[in-house]
């Protein structure tokens, strides 16, 4: 890629869209200032007279056209007055934009067509535009895309407008690719702004029926107008203007899964502005505002410098102090040690592994263990050996004392048995007898009943006895 040789900015030419407006006119009258020749472009033809007006009693060279970035003709038309008035231009900035504040199944298709035919389209034709006439100029030149943050991180309620932006920036990197194989002397650049103070929302088509505003931080215009100059005079591929809009990025890209859900659950809430009545502003969508020339709408609070900025604009710098800071503190530290020149062996010392233990003590403990751990063991088993001889000496007595008592038992209870058995051996004895004798004496009755029962019968053999 041919190198493009970038002029300073008070010998430049740069033609600005979106002039009359928030961060466009915070560029035009920076620029004006720094003596950069400024070709304005918008759809107001009021506010552009009035403020071509401004900056020529200033002392500057400025022009306008009226067009619609939405035209690609009406661009290349603006773009020829420019050659006409100041031979040419070397910076052109793509700034025109509008929004939506809805969510996008409530937006219609020709609202979300309109919104591309700005956002996106109005930079391609832009772009294409300044292109074909910087590639014709020996020192090329500079096209700066204004997009934003929520190109990199989307929210819902400005889902179509975050949906133009994301389209921006694949369409800047793209070109920018073509233009390097093409050895094109252009430096094409992306801004990415966060939340600043413009008159934005009021321009915006808002759906929601509430009054909205952009969420802290919010920077100054002017903050997002030096950063594009600087852009206009350096090759800078891409830059984030705003630390808490580059914060947010940054965690929707590494935590996709877990920043939607929050964005889902809080940005609407964050984006109402509960301290102002809602009023249905006409909003710049298809015709222009013609709302005066309004650079900020002054928020509570709005910072005036960008430190991530500054330190994407200056990176020499920014290491060179990052590091002078480093050492300063190093010294700091090591120059407040009592120790001195000792403090490196001391830190030393404290993080080997050969210090960290006594070897000595460690061996003497450990002696000291054995020793109390044999004691405790001796100890031990001669109170073992002394319960073992008690126990056998407690079961010895109360073995001879069992036996002494068997003995003396089976002697008591012998005698009784033996004189129990004689009385029952007697007893059975004695009525032996009678119980023999009322035997005899049954027997005797069972065979007289016996003769007479058979004597009863007609066959019986006792009545033949008889009668013979």
């Amino acid at each position: 890629m041919t190198k493009a040789r970038l002029k300073p900015l008070n010998q430049q030419a740069m033609v600005i869209t979106g002039a009359t407006s928030g961060i466009g006119l915070a560029t035009a009258r920076r620029a004006a200032r720094a003596g950069t020749c400024v070709f304005l472009i918008a759809r107001g033809e009021q506010d552009l007279k009035r403020l071509t007006e401004e900056l020529q009693a200033e002392g500057a060279r400025a022009a306008y056209a009226v067009a619609d970035v939405a035209d690609y003709d009406a661009l290349a038309e603006a773009a020829e007055k420019c050659r006409r008035l100041f031979g040419g231009f070397d910076t052109w900035v793509n700034n025109a934009g509008v929004s939506i504040y809805g969510p996008i199944r409530e937006t219609t298709l020709e609202d979300q067509r309109r919104l591309f035919e700005t956002n996106y389209w109005g930079v391609v034709n832009g772009s294409l535009v300044a292109a074909e006439h910087l590639r014709e100029r020996p020192e090329g030149g500079a096209i700066v895309n204004v997009a934003s943050i929520l190109s990199d991180a989307p929210i819902p309620v400005q889902g179509v407008y975050s949906a133009s932006k994301h389209a921006v920036k694949g369409f800047t990197n793209a070109l920018r690719m073509e233009l390097m194989r093409e050895q094109a002397p252009i430096t094409l650049s992306l801004v990415k702004p966060g939340a600043v103070d413009t008159p934005y929302n009021r321009h915006a088509r808002n759906l929601t029926g509430q009054a909205v505003h952009n969420p802290q931080p919010v920077y100054a215009t002017h903050v997002v107008a030096d950063t594009i100059l600087y852009c206009a005079s350096h090759p800078i591929r891409e830059i984030t203007v705003g630390g808490g809009g580059r914060l947010i990025a940054s965690f929707y890209a590494f935590l996709p899964g877990v920043a939607e859900p929050l964005f889902a659950r809080f940005a609407p809430s964050l984006m109402r502005d509960r301290h102002s009545a809602y009023q249905p502003f006409e909003d710049g969508l298809y015709d222009p505002t013609e709302d005066g020339l309004d650079e900020e709408v002054h928020y509570p609070m709005v910072r005036q410098f960008s430190v991530l900025a500054e330190a994407r604009k200056h990176p020499g710098v920014t290491g060179g102090v990052l590091a002078l800071a480093a050492l300063t503190a190093i010294a700091i530290v090591l120059l407040n040690q009592r120790e001195g020149p000792t403090r490196l062996e001391r830190i030393r010392s404290r993080f080997d592994p050969r210090g960290w233990v006594d070897a000595d003590d460690l061996r003497d403990r450990f002696g000291g263990f054995a020793d109390s751990l044999r004691q405790s063991l001796s100890e031990a088993g001669d109170r073992a050996s002394d319960l073992g001889e008690e126990a056998r000496d407690r079961s010895e007595r109360w073995w001879r004392d069992t036996r002494k008592s068997s003995r003396k038992a089976l002697k008591k209870h012998g005698k009784l048995i033996h004189r129990h058995a004689g009385g029952v051996g007697g007893y059975a004895r004695e009525h032996a007898k009678e119980g023999g004798a009322l035997l005899a004496l049954a027997t005797i009755a069972a065979a007289v009943g016996a003769a007479a029962l058979d004597a009863r019968r007609p066959d019986s053999r006792l009545r033949g006895l008889n009668r013979q």
